[in-house]
């Protein structure tokens, strides 16, 4: 009797907690406590399928790219799936399968709009690149020569580039001994609108090393990072997206995601995100709401497939980035002790040789991925073919790989088309 109690008490109090409490949430969406209080859906076995064909030559490869789509997005149980191709600096194939939100039948679409999580690194990344080569900010100058207010003592030499590259010692998420700051960040309830407001979320936490020795990812660091680039150009950072990244690549339906009030109105495109309590099922909750304005410059975007690819390829003109600037920004980094640091990482984007097969062979590309609450990214950048591919889901998978692998599948096929195409012509 007294065990019946005891569990019946415990149910209780954890419905209580579920139902009131965004930090019970927080753990139950890692998979740390049961999910309680969720209305489970079934990703239905009909998946409607578009494809937007900007070039007809490739009209082969994009039949191939929308099954081969479908078949990716049925094999990792994501509700939905978009992804876009661009080669040779234009953008040829866009395509999406499946569900943006099922409860109201709405399937997904070319100009669906996700959470990008950590691909904002890269969206970052250009505006710093922009910034660079129109001197307005020094990648080695101190941010304390940046008045933006009062600093933490530990960061008086950090520098953008510390911060750009993941080497400033700030702190990640679950990092952070900032107390009141973290219950914001588990909250996730509260708007920012000035990037440097974010700082207060973490500017009391302990640096995790001395600038340069090692390298430690933090997301807080690139937030950090926003206020400095904001203060450096004197314009709210927002000001500074639209107008050096966002207009010049005409990446319209790439912003800032708008409040929980204001995102039906403002962004009737947006998808519903998702949470699958076991990642092998096809069963599936929506994520509840939050706000990830904090974290903007770090994971708070949200974009299409099609601008993403936009982006890849904008970074890869010199007419957007100095090609001296750009050769910077895709340089691994190194340490205070001259060593790269553990993860390839460059300048808000990471950088690596894959091998594509015999008949394409190996080739360099800079990536960035993203994983955000019910929604997964990835962002790559083939600069000899002048080549990007991006694709998103509306949920997230066990393994980030397992729902990126598919890019590589896309490269191939594209590639092998255009150089089909190639010999053609001659």
């Amino acid at each position: 009797m007294r065990k019946f109690f005891a569990v019946t008490f415990l149910s209780v109090f954890m419905v209580g907690c579920s139902s009131v409490s965004p930090f019970y949430e927080f753990y139950a969406h890692r998979h740390v406590v049961p999910m309680l209080g969720k209305d489970y859906v079934e990703i239905p076995d009909d998946e409607p399928q578009v494809q937007h064909l900007s070039v007809k030559s490739y009209s082969g490869a994009a039949e191939t790219a929308l099954a081969m789509l479908a078949t990716h997005r049925s094999n990792i149980n994501s509700p939905g799936i978009s992804a876009a191709v661009a080669i040779d600096g234009q953008l040829v194939w866009a395509g999406a399968s499946g569900w943006a939100d099922i409860a109201q039948d709405k399937p997904m679409s070319t100009r669906s709009l996700f959470r990008i999580g950590s691909t904002s690194k890269a969206l970052n990344a250009s505006l710093l690149a922009r910034m660079v080569d129109a001197g307005s900010i020094d990648l080695d100058t101190p941010i304390s020569d940046y008045q933006i207010g009062k600093l933490n003592p530990a960061w008086q030499n950090i520098t953008p580039r510390h911060l750009a590259s993941h080497t400033a010692g700030i702190p990640h998420y679950n990092q952070n001994d900032d107390w009141r700051g973290m219950v914001r960040i588990i909250s996730l309830d509260t708007h920012y609108e000035n990037v440097a407001d974010s700082v207060s979320l973490f500017d009391s936490s302990e640096t995790l090393f001395a600038p340069g020795e090692n390298f430690e990812y933090s997301s807080l660091g690139t937030v950090l990072l926003s206020a400095v680039m904001q203060e450096a150009a004197n314009k709210p950072y927002q000001q500074l997206m639209q107008t050096q990244v966002l207009n010049p690549l005409d990446l319209q339906y790439t912003l800032p995601e708008p409040s929980v009030e204001l995102r039906e109105t403002q962004t009737p495109d947006l998808v519903t995100f998702y949470w699958h309590p076991d990642y092998d099922e096809r069963r599936v909750a929506e994520w509840r709401e939050v706000d990830l304005s904090h974290r903007l410059a770090g994971g708070g975007f949200i974009s299409t497939s099609s601008d993403l690819v936009r982006l890849g390829i904008g970074f890869n003109s010199s007419e957007f980035i100095s090609p001296r600037t750009r050769e910077q920004f895709w340089t691994p980094q190194a340490l205070n002790n001259g060593e790269v640091n553990e993860q390839n990482y460059a300048l808000g984007w990471r950088v690596r040789e894959s091998d594509f097969g015999k008949d394409i062979g190996t080739l360099f590309h800079a990536n960035h991925g993203g994983v955000s609450r019910g929604a997964q990214s990835w962002l790559m950048v083939i600069p000899q073919y002048n080549m990007a591919v991006a694709v998103n889901i509306n949920a997230k998978t066990d393994d980030f790989w397992e729902f990126a692998k598919v890019s590589y599948d896309l490269v191939k096929l594209f590639l092998r088309h255009r150089n089909k195409l190639m010999n053609e012509m001659e």
